[in-house]
């Protein structure tokens, strides 16, 4: 299980969050609710909070745009990772990514498996890196946000989190661009 080392200080992260629907507002968005409520509980900061719809261009923009700020260090979206034909936030992530975070996918599958069974098949969840910040696509349900944030993220995203996290390898995400 997690261990913490608390010896070590708590570094608040930066984080913006995401939906995307064709049929949801900002004022009944429960999933992205969801998320800035439990960044906010664990002591990081929510960036952005916004809405879109399900096009891929404009989604994958969006990151850019966010991934270029330099007061966002990851982006989540909720939404659009089903198999419909409007479900385009993975792609829309994989346009942006320099590297995928292949494992975000199985784990998050085991932690669904949990909890629906065999239908976690059915979610395309997804975690990346580019321009130095974290890209985390999840499912648009509240229960999928939840077990992101509480079985996966709220861990990862802690300096504090043994053996290793996301938090403590921000200043090496961008190496490449040193060695030139």
């Amino acid at each position: 299980m997690p261990k913490f080392d608390e010896t070590k200080p708590f570094v608040p992260v930066r984080i913006a969050v995401l939906t995307v629907s064709d049929s949801r507002s900002l004022a009944d968005d429960r999933s992205g609710q969801v998320l800035v409520d439990r960044i906010e509980a664990a002591g990081h900061v929510v960036a952005h909070h916004d809405i879109m719809p399900d096009e891929r261009n404009d989604i994958a923009e969006k990151l850019r745009v966010w991934c270029a700020d330099k007061d966002v260090d990851v982006v989540i979206t909720t939404g659009g990772t089903g198999l419909t034909g409007r479900d385009v936030s993975v792609e829309a992530h994989r346009d942006v990514y320099e590297k995928e975070i292949e494992a975000f996918s199985t784990v998050f599958t085991i932690v669904s498996m949990k909890k629906i069974g065999t239908s976690a098949v059915q979610s395309r969840a997804t975690g990346g890196v580019a321009q130095g910040t974290y890209l985390f696509a999840l499912p648009g349900s509240p229960g999928a946000c939840k077990d992101a944030w509480d079985e996966i993220l709220v861990h990862q995203l802690d300096y504090r989190h043994l053996p290793c996290n996301f938090v403590e390898i921000f200043p090496r995400l961008e190496e490449k661009l040193r060695r030139k």
